[in-house]
C-alpha cells in the first residue's frame, strides 16, 4: 500500500509499505481523509517524542476495510473514526483517569504508524461508527475536537470568565467556539492574520487584534485576564502571553512546543498573583464527548478546511512555507 513515511527529520517520502493486517481485536481501515496537525509537522522537523521511521497522521476517518477475530458490533463496510491513543490500561495512571499520562503511552501517527497510508489498524475499541450525515471530512475532525475537548476540562471555566486566546488557527477557532459555549463574557483574541482574526468575530471572539496591538490588549484588561491561553506553541509567544494573567488567572499551554523549548518567567508574579499554570497533553478519554459534540452540530469544522491535497502534495506541505492565512489542511486519499 502507498504511504507518506517519515524516515528521518527533514525527510519524508511516498513508498509502498506492508498492508497492515489486523490481529485480535482490531480492525483495518481504508482511509478516506486525514487532517494534518501541528504535531506531525514537529514530527518532520524532529521535534517530537517519535521514533524513524514512521507513518504519521492520528486525525482520520475512513470504511473497515478488513475484521480481525474477537471484534463484536462492527462491520466491514460501516464509516467510522477512531481515537488514535494507545492506553495500556492497566498501569497506575490509566487506573486514576490520567491515562494520556500512561506509562506505556502511545498513538497513533505519534509513537506507531499511522493514518497517513491508504489503510491502518487500530483496536475495535478505539472506534466510533460516524452517522449518515457527518462527512469523512467532519470525522477527521474528532480527534482535534478531544484535544479542545481536554483543555474545557481542565480549565473549568466559570461563566462570566474574560478570556485572552493566543492564535486563531483551526484549533484556536475551535477554542473559541468552546469558551463561548462555556459562558466566556470578554473573549479577546490575538493572532497574525487579519482573516483569522475575522473568523474568530464570527465564532464568538468580542475583540481582536494583530501582534502589534498589545498595548491595547493591556488597555482592555489592565489588570490582566482571568483565563489566558496559548495556541501557538512558539516560545516567544508564550513568554509575552503569561504576562497578561491577572489575579487568581489560569494561564493554560495548549500549542505544542518544541521539546526542547524554553521559556523565562518572573516566579514573583507567580506567588504575587496566585497564578494557576495549566498543559494539556493531548486528549485524556475525551474522544467520545467531542463526538458527541460534534454529531449534534454544537462545533462547527466544516469552515475551517482551508484545503485538501494529495498524499503526494504533502511532503511538500510539510516541507514548507506555508500560508499564514491556512486553518486546518486534509489530506484525501
Amino acid at each position: 500500500m502507498k504511504a507518506l513515511v517519515i524516515e528521518k527529520p527533514g525527510q519524508a517520502v511516498i513508498r509502498d509499505v506492508p498492508y497492515p493486517k489486523p490481529g485480535r481485536g482490531e480492525v483495518t481501515i481504508q482511509v478516506k481523509q486525514v487532517g494534518i496537525c501541528g504535531t506531525d509537522v514537529h514530527i518532520y522537523k524532529g521535534e517530537f517524542l517519535s521514533p524513524y521511521p514512521i507513518i504519521p497522521g492520528h486525525e482520520f476517518s475512513g470504511i473497515i476495510h478488513e475484521i480481525g477475530e474477537d471484534v463484536p458490533e462492527f462491520s466491514v463496510g460501516d464509516r467510522v473514526a477512531a481515537d488514535p491513543s494507545l492506553f495500556c490500561g492497566k498501569c497506575s495512571y490509566c487506573l486514576t483517569n490520567r491515562g494520556n499520562h500512561c506509562e506505556n503511552w502511545g498513538a497513533l501517527g505519534n509513537t506507531v504508524n499511522g493514518s497517513m497510508a491508504e489503510y491502518v489498524k487500530v483496536p475495535y475499541e478505539n472506534l466510533v461508527r460516524m452517522p449518515d450525515d457527518m462527512s469523512y471530512e467532519e470525522g477527521a475532525f474528532i480527534e482535534p475536537l478531544a484535544c479542545v475537548v481536554y483543555a474545557m476540562y481542565r480549565l473549568q471555566m466559570k461563566v462570566g470568565d474574560q478570556v485572552l486566546l493566543f492564535g486563531a488557527g483551526a484549533m484556536g477557532q475551535q477554542l473559541i467556539q468552546s469558551m463561548k459555549a462555556a459562558g466566556a463574557s470578554t473573549l479577546a483574541v490575538i493572532d497574525l492574520s487579519e482573516e483569522k482574526l475575522r473568523l474568530a468575530k464570527e465564532w464568538g471572539a468580542t475583540h481582536t487584534f494583530t501582534n502589534d496591538e498589545l498595548d491595547q490588549v493591556r488597555h482592555l484588561q489592565p489588570r490582566g485576564f482571568d483565563i489566558v491561553v496559548d495556541a501557538t506553541g512558539i516560545p516567544t509567544v508564550i513568554e509575552e502571553a503569561i504576562t497578561f494573567t491577572g489575579p487568581v488567572g489560569k494561564y493554560l499551554q495548549f500549542g505544542v512546543t518544541p521539546a526542547d523549548a524554553s521559556i523565562k518567567m518572573n516566579p514573583f508574579d507567580l506567588y504575587h498573583k496566585d497564578w494557576t499554570l495549566l498543559g494539556t497533553m493531548a486528549i485524556n478519554h475525551t474522544f467520545i464527548p467531542a463526538f458527541n459534540w460534534l454529531k449534534e452540530k454544537r462545533i462547527q469544522v466544516q469552515p475551517l478546511i482551508s484545503k485538501t491535497i494529495s498524499l503526494e502534495d504533502t511532503v511538500s506541505f510539510l516541507e514548507g512555507p506555508r500560508d499564514p492565512d491556512l486553518l486546518k489542511v486534509q489530506i484525501k486519499l
